[in-house]
């Protein structure tokens, strides 16, 4: 299983647009665009998950791909990890 980072996303983009972008390249396990918390808009990006061989024939496949007027930014998601927490001055 692969997680994907789908970036550039058009903020007008749901979860299910980005399912069915990703559907023809095999099966999609989970797909979340994040929102706003505030004001429950798209904040531009999401995530999916594919397993592995679908995963990269859809990355090779969508990166790069123009929707809606946005160039879409599309490789496997790398873990972050735990951010040490900021002090205050």
């Amino acid at each position: 299983m692969i997680t994907i980072y789908v970036g550039n996303l058009p903020l007008s983009a749901t979860t299910d647009d980005v399912v069915a972008l990703f559907q023809p390249h095999g099966q999609v396990r989970s797909a979340t665009v994040m929102l706003n918390e505030e004001t429950g808009q798209s904040r531009g990006f999401g995530f999916v998950e594919m397993d592995e061989q679908a995963a990269w024939e859809a990355i090779e496949a969508l990166d790069g791909m123009l929707l809606q007027g946005h160039r879409l930014r599309i490789n496997e998601s790398r873990d972050r990890g735990k951010k040490p927490k900021r002090r205050a001055f």
